[in-house]
C-alpha cells in the first residue's frame, strides 16, 4: 500500500477509535470519522475498511492480537494446571497494559460496548484470540462442584466486569491523574474480585 494510502488508513482508524470510545459505536456517523481524519472523499472509510464494521474489526485486531500474544506467554509460564488467580492474572495484566496510552484507553472504552458478543467468547471474532479462548476454557472447567451452566454464566460475568472496570479506569485517567488505587493495586484488586466471581460457593454446594 502506498505511503499516502497507509497514512490515510491509519488516520481513519485512529479517528474512528477516538470517536467510538467517546461517543459510542452506534452514535458516530461515518462522515464524522472521515471529516475528523481530514478526508474530503466521503467514501474513504469504505474504501479502506469496507464498512463501519470493518474499521471496528481493524481496531479490535490492532489491540487484541498483541494482547493475545502476551496472554499466551503468561499461560505458558503458569500452565493449564496453574492457580485460578494466576490464570485470571494472565487475562487481566496484558489487558490493563492498554491503560498506558491514549489509543489503548480508547480501545478499553470500546470493548464493553460489544457486550452482546461476550457470551460467544469461544466462537472467535476479531480481537478474540486463541490464547484468550484457551484461558477462559480452562477457567470454565473450574470448580467442578458447580454446574456447567453456572460456570458458563460466571465466565461471562468475568468478561463483563473485567472490561467494564478497565473501561471506567481508562475514562477516569483521561479526565485526570487522580485515581483511588495506583495501577498495580488496581490490577491486583480486580484480579482478586474476578477470582471471587469464579470461586464463590453456590447455594446447595
Amino acid at each position: 500500500m502506498p505511503r499516502d494510502a497507509t497514512a490515510t488508513r491509519l488516520s481513519l482508524l485512529r479517528e474512528a477509535e477516538r470517536l467510538f470510545a467517546r461517543q459510542g459505536l452506534h452514535q458516530v456517523p461515518t462522515r464524522e470519522i472521515v471529516q475528523a481524519a481530514g478526508q474530503r472523499n466521503s467514501s474513504a472509510l469504505n474504501y479502506h475498511f469496507g464498512s463501519r464494521s470493518g474499521v471496528l474489526d481493524a481496531i479490535l485486531s490492532l489491540h487484541g492480537d498483541p494482547t493475545d500474544i502476551k496472554r499466551g506467554e503468561l499461560l505458558a509460564l503458569v500452565g493449564p494446571e496453574g492457580s485460578t488467580r494466576d490464570l485470571v492474572a494472565a487475562l487481566v495484566v496484558p489487558y490493563a497494559a492498554h491503560l498506558a496510552t491514549e489509543e489503548g484507553r480508547d480501545y478499553l472504552r470500546i470493548v464493553p460496548q460489544l457486550s452482546s458478543r461476550f457470551s460467544l467468547w469461544n466462537q472467535g471474532s476479531p480481537g478474540t484470540g486463541e490464547q484468550l479462548i484457551a484461558i477462559l476454557s480452562i477457567l470454565e472447567a473450574r470448580p467442578q462442584s458447580l454446574s456447567p451452566e453456572i460456570r458458563q454464566e460466571r465466565i461471562v460475568a468475568l468478561i463483563m466486569l473485567m472490561t467494564l472496570a478497565m473501561s471506567e479506569r481508562a475514562r477516569v485517567l483521561e479526565q485526570g491523574p487522580v485515581v483511588n488505587l495506583d495501577e498495580p493495586a488496581c490490577i491486583s484488586n480486580l484480579t482478586d474480585v474476578l477470582v471471587g466471581i469464579l470461586e464463590a460457593p453456590s447455594p446447595g454446594n
